[in-house]
């Protein structure tokens, strides 16, 4: 046991060093940063007046994505049309609201990986249904499309062999192909490990981190849910994830980093450690220290329906204006 815990020690020690410092001064948007949305502004629920009142929201921020919710999958990989039946309408309110910013249908499902229920991506004919599922989903007017699938274990070729069906079909319709991705091992093989003791892999490698993020145009990190119990520790975190992120993505490719606007107290996230002041800084440091004139990247907000004003504050001036 005592083996196990001086790394972890002397991990967590690392992290709140890492928190130290200051961000050079053109650690800050640049114009790319994205938003998760909820299912109902796909479902009917939302009007006219909430793209008003999110254009509204979005004024002066760095916002250029708005990854909307409008799955999710089936477990075959079919997408019934229902479950995004009001895009046709949504995407050009946003289109004449906020020009320029980019609308993409965010198509999840959980994967058969760690129980019997879910997804099966080592199925041909389930890879095949995604890809036709896309297909259709493009066809209402989505500028791209963004996938959350989960949980998604390092070195999954399945994974990858979906990706590269899925850019053969947006770049022919000329759109964005982007995709949520794991953290990186935090210590060297380090999902190997937790895999072994717990069963649940959780990080990435960061060589597959890469082979993701060369096949894709966006890839954004889930950067939250870390185990991390003090701000200065996931902040830590979030300046190391970064760091890593940038050294496995190439420069062609958008690399965002997952800002958590939700607060929850549960296993593996704590809310008064998680923050957006705390992630923002993470970020600024990590992208400071690795690749300060970085030019495609940003932040990605995680979720509207669960933000504070006190986020959205947090956001505007630790990173778009800090």
């Amino acid at each position: 046991m005592l083996a196990l815990l001086l790394p972890l020690l002397a991990a967590e020690t690392a992290l709140r060093v890492n928190y130290s410092g200051d961000p050079v001064d053109g650690a800050r948007t640049r114009g790319r940063d994205a938003i998760w949305l909820g299912h109902a502004w796909v479902d009917g629920r939302k009007t006219d007046a909430d793209v008003a009142a999110l254009a509204e929201q979005l004024g002066g921020t760095g916002i250029r994505d708005l990854y909307v919710h409008a799955g999710p999958l089936e477990h075959d990989g079919t997408l019934p049309a229902s479950a995004y039946r009001n895009a046709r309408r949504l995407i050009p309110a946003v289109h004449r609201a906020l020009p320029g910013v980019r609308v993409q249908a965010w198509l999840g499902d959980v994967l058969a990986t760690e129980s019997p229920d879910g997804l099966r991506l080592e199925r041909a004919r389930t890879r095949a249904a995604v890809v036709a599922s896309t297909r259709q989903i493009l066809a209402a007017g989505f500028d791209g499309v963004h996938f959350d699938l989960e949980p998604l274990h390092s070195g999954d070729r399945n994974y990858l062999a979906l990706l590269d069906d899925l850019r053969a079909l947006t770049r022919a319709h000329h759109v964005l192909l982007s995709v949520a991705a794991h953290q990186i091992d935090p210590l060297p093989a380090f999902h190997s490990l937790w895999g072994t003791l717990v069963g649940h892999p959780k990080w990435w490698s960061q060589a597959y981190f890469g082979q993701v993020a060369r096949r894709v145009d966006q890839i954004a990190v889930m950067s939250y849910d870390t185990m991390q119990p003090l701000q200065s520790l996931y902040g830590g975190y979030v300046a190391q994830q970064t760091s890593l992120a940038l050294e496995a993505t190439p420069p062609t490719t958008d690399l965002l980093m997952g800002l958590p606007f939700f607060h929850e107290n549960r296993f593996g996230h704590r809310a008064s450690a998680e923050t957006v002041p705390a992630a923002a800084r993470g970020v600024r440091l990590g992208l400071s220290r690795t690749d300060a004139d970085r030019a495609r990247f940003g932040v990605a907000l995680y979720v509207d329906f669960a933000a504070t004003e006190a986020d959205w504050t947090a956001y505007r001036t630790g990173w778009v204006r800090p």
